[in-house]
């Protein structure tokens, strides 16, 4: 039998594992039992009674967390000469659009997030296959797509975060660090199960917010009670 580490005990003698916790008292726990050297994220999984594989029970969306996520978010921005200053002035870390391209069709994605303009789209289309495994593709249901870059820019680097339910029915999406205090991290995570139960599919059948857990980035994860919250 593999010896448990010191380190590993004691984060697991701070709470009851197999316990469920109200979202508040979760959060404090997620906070005790991380001992990273760096300020790792906070991340929610909620678990959905959707099937996925069915497109009336695909559960996607954009939350906008209150007190932001703090990480840093790299933004670029494809886009005319016509809308380059709107975006550099809302904080665009990159903007451009032919020499971007050619980058991307090399390989380069080192980027948060991708926001062009609805005109450009034909020649970011054939991209889709290097930025949509890796989640950056455009799309103007995350309001990624538009012609208004400075209020995207801006909604992206302030604490938007897109999520959407993976083949399994469970949706990821981090809430904060660890640095954040518990009571934003509640915030946060609230606001974002909030607008996961308002996109509920019609065609979703019997219970849908199964199981929701927290965790940070190298800790285990704590449970929580799904009553508490809905």
């Amino acid at each position: 039998m593999a010896k448990i580490p010191k380190k590993r005990k004691a984060v697991l003698a701070k709470y009851d594992k197999n316990a469920l916790y109200n979202l508040a008292d979760a959060m404090k726990i997620v906070k005790e039992i991380t001992y990273t050297n760096f300020d790792a994220s906070v991340d929610l999984d909620i678990v959905l009674g959707v099937d996925p594989r069915k497109s009336n029970q695909m559960v996607r969306g954009t939350v906008m967390l209150p007190h932001g996520t703090g990480k840093k978010v790299r933004v670029l921005v494809l886009c005319g000469p016509d809308k380059e200053n709107e975006a550099k002035d809302a904080g665009a870390d990159y903007v451009g659009l032919e020499e971007y391209i050619d980058k991307i069709k090399s390989g380069w994605t080192d980027v948060d997030v991708i926001i062009c303009t609805p005109d450009v789209m034909p020649k970011i289309g054939p991209l889709g296959k290097i930025l949509g495994p890796r989640g950056l593709m455009p799309n103007p249901k995350t309001g990624t797509v538009t012609m208004d870059v400075g209020k995207a820019v801006t909604a992206a680097k302030s604490g938007k975060v897109d999520f959407k339910v993976d083949k399994y029915g469970i949706i990821h999406s981090p809430v904060g660090k660890v640095s954040f205090d518990p009571e934003k991290l509640v915030e946060n995570a609230k606001e974002l199960i909030s607008t996961v139960m308002k996109l509920k599919p019609p065609a979703a059948k019997g219970t849908y917010i199964k199981k929701i857990t927290a965790s940070s980035t190298m800790s285990p994860s704590v449970k929580i009670d799904p009553k508490s919250i809905v």
